[in-house]
């Protein structure tokens, strides 16, 4: 495999490289910052990067940013985040990505070398690695993202059947609920999803529906 490395921490750079190269990989360039990293990928088309999140200038999550970048260039470009850290905002970009050919493993929580060659291999070859504790956060941030979050059970049922187009008689029926605990359900989910009746410029009933279409 030809590999680029990035990481602002040299001895862990230095580190990766030996390792890399002892087990037959090619590191076709190391890099210590994000600019530096979508600029390699470009040049050197690699099989896969192994990117740290905390790079300068503001070691918050420059190496994520670079990385989901250096994909827009490079589409599809294989990426395997190796960090101490969960950043949420950009791991969910990758994460989202179809494409796939994309990781994110904690250094703290790889137990052995071959666990992470086999996870490099699996991104290089196009396929997926995560370690479940990025996956929990990035679920922990969706939920909290959601708009929907605090619907209750019942509320995203109506709302499921409002988005099928039925009416309130309709989905009384369904539910087997009278038409007033539909009407009650429906202010409930207006009032949660913050659509007000003073807003005269909105369909309220259309914009929950494209709220829960979206989520």
């Amino acid at each position: 495999m030809r590999v680029v490395v990035a990481d602002d921490a040299v001895l862990i750079r230095e580190g990766l490289i030996r390792l890399l190269e002892e087990f037959g990989c090619e590191v076709v360039e190391a890099v210590s910052d994000g600019e530096a990293l979508v600029k390699a990928v470009v040049e050197h088309r690699p099989d896969v990067s192994v990117v740290d999140v905390r790079m300068p200038p503001s070691f918050s999550d420059e190496g994520l940013r670079a990385a989901v970048e250096a994909r827009r260039r490079v589409p599809g470009a294989p990426v395997l985040i190796l960090s101490q850290y969960v950043e949420v905002s950009y791991a969910d970009d990758l994460l989202a990505d179809a494409r796939g050919a994309v990781g994110y493993l904690l250094k703290d929580r790889v137990i052995d070398v071959e666990e992470f060659l086999s996870g490099l291999r699996r991104v290089a070859a196009g396929g997926t690695v995560f370690d479940p504790e990025v996956v929990a956060q990035l679920m922990v941030r969706r939920r909290r993202d959601d708009p929907l979050a605090q619907l209750t059970p019942r509320e995203r049922e109506v709302l499921g059947l409002m988005a099928e187009g039925r009416s309130n008689p309709a989905i009384g029926r369904q539910l087997v609920i009278s038409d007033g605990a539909v009407e009650k359900h429906i202010r409930s989910i207006f009032a949660k999803l913050d659509l007000h009746a003073e807003d005269t410029d909105q369909h309220r009933r259309v914009l929950a529906v494209l709220a829960y279409l979206r989520s």
